[in-house]
């Protein structure tokens, strides 16, 4: 059951001296509190290695919402309010000491008010700390409910490789129970993939479409502008397979792919998720080529300012082999969609930030309009965008005004910002506080984690061979390697530009 809205809860975010903490977890728990949406009586705990009093941390946890949160702090005191819930540890989050002050700062926040002793603990960390912090929060007796609930919030990667994510999952397994552990993947708390069930389910319009009887085939594309900035050391690790394709596009796939579950309740959504990854055509290790395509930007112009290629960036290595830029070609073979292929693909320094879903249905079967000089329209397209101009647009076919029977293609575009009015929640704001209520269905599950990765291993281990060819090169602000353009060109199919 939900969680009361006036059920107490306290957050222990380890990690809090970091750019998530900075840039998303304390803005949208201000964005919750200022809309009056975050539960109540609250207490906010900061940790990390760094010595910092709880003024401080407040202090630059108002910097930090003055700069990156939804809804600005409209005064000092409502703010005051609100900062008087955060507080600050600072410890070796690999050093048992920690749990202990943690322990002492939980239980004196728990005695000053009623209710049950609730819990919250988010890993905002590097993914290296996460085996230190999970066995620690075991082995201080931190993990098991003290009269209420307690939960654990771990952020991607969930693994590096199906090995790894085993690994995980079996360290987690043996302190927490399942329905404990909340895997956050950010993009499922975004507005628009959120509707994309109410899409599909809730308008009789379209279900019936929804197959291989009308749908010719599904790209999905999640396109960055920006480079690697930063993060090279860590992308150099990563890599565009495992930074997006094994969370982000494959949620996205088996959100188009699922058959209705029996209730919008996290089991019966996770059921038939996995049973969509279960269908999945397995890649054969021998025709990786087929289905996979890997390049990595050269220098370029972004916006029309120089950007440099991926070797020349701070922490890559000159002669790296890392992908930027990752395409596959995925078959679901089950009675619903057998025969339609799923393009994905994701990359960095592209033409420009847009996520997308496109589904392109069959050509009519006979175009009766021979006088239309242009020889017909393109096929029925619908267009889910997720980001940015979060909305959805069907293409049609229509006659243009005037003597001579001509068809144009007319977009029906609808815009949640113009319907709506106000900013979208933040993902995060959603998905924190599915936590605090105890709703799962906006996360990752154990299984479907091991099955992304047992998926995708035979290409990460083709593109890992000593032997393997080196990614294909594409300029800085275009849309990918040529390359890509034949990836798809096999099946007589083109990549749409967004």
């Amino acid at each position: 059951m939900p969680a009361l809205a006036d059920e107490p809860f306290t957050l222990v975010i380890f990690g809090a001296s970091g750019d998530l903490t900075r840039r998303k977890l304390v803005p949208a728990l201000w964005s919750l509190y200022a809309g009056r949406t975050l539960p109540e009586p609250f207490a906010i705990i900061g940790s990390a290695r760094s010595a910092v009093s709880d003024d401080e941390f407040r202090r630059r946890m108002r910097e930090a919402v003055r700069e990156f949160a939804r809804v600005k702090p409209p005064s000092a005191n409502v703010w005051d309010r609100f900062a008087s819930s955060l507080s600050y540890v600072n410890g070796d989050p690999a050093d048992l000491a920690l749990y202990a002050s943690l322990e002492r700062a939980l239980r004196d926040i728990e005695k000053a008010r009623p209710g049950p002793a609730n819990r919250l603990f988010y890993l905002a960390t590097p993914p290296s700390l996460y085996d230190a912090i999970v066995e620690n929060l075991g082995a201080s007796g931190l993990a098991r409910p003290q009269g209420g609930w307690t939960r654990v919030i771990v952020e991607k990667p969930f693994g590096h490789d199906y090995e790894s994510a085993l690994a995980l999952n079996s360290r987690l397994a043996r302190v927490f129970r399942e329905e404990q552990i909340y895997r956050i993947d950010h993009y499922l708390g975004k507005e628009t993939v959120q509707n994309l069930l109410v899409l599909r389910f809730a308008n009789g319009i379209f279900e019936p479409l929804w197959n291989r009887n009308h749908v010719a085939e599904i790209q999905i594309t999640v396109a960055e502008s920006i480079g690697v900035e930063t993060r090279g050391a860590y992308y150099e690790e990563a890599g565009a397979l495992r930074d997006m394709m094994q969370n982000h596009l494959l949620q996205l796939l088996c959100l188009i792919a699922l058959e209705p579950p029996v209730t919008f309740d996290a089991g019966p959504v996770h059921d038939e998720k996995n049973k969509v990854m279960r269908a999945i055509r397995p890649i054969d290790p021998r025709k990786v080529d087929e289905v996979a395509l890997r390049g990595q930007y050269g220098p370029g112009f972004v916006g029309g300012k120089p950007v440099p290629g991926y070797r020349q960036e701070k922490g890559v290595a000159p002669d790296s082999k890392t992908e930027t830029y990752a395409a596959l070609r995925l078959q679901v073979d089950n009675w619903r969609w057998a025969g339609v292929p799923f393009y994905l693909r994701t990359g960095k320094r592209l033409a420009k930030r847009v996520s997308e879903i496109a589904i392109r249905f069959h050509r009519t079967p006979h175009m009766i309009f021979h006088r239309d000089p242009a020889g017909g329209v393109d096929p029925n397209e619908l267009v889910i965008r997720i980001q940015p101009d979060e909305g959805v647009a069907l293409t049609v076919a229509a006659k243009m005004p005037g003597p001579e029977l001509k068809l144009l293609p007319v977009g029906l575009d609808f815009r949640y910002g113009e319907v709506f009015g106000a900013e979208p929640p933040e993902a995060y704001e959603r998905l924190l506080l599915d936590a605090v209520h105890g709703d799962s269905t906006l996360y990752a599950r154990a299984d479907w984690v091991e099955q992304a990765w047992s998926l995708l291993s035979p290409v990460l281990d083709a593109w890992a061979h000593d032997g393997a060819p080196a990614p294909y090169l594409y300029e800085a602000g275009s849309w990918g390697p040529a390359e890509a353009d034949s990836f798809i060109a096999r099946d007589g199919g083109a990549w749409r530009t967004p």
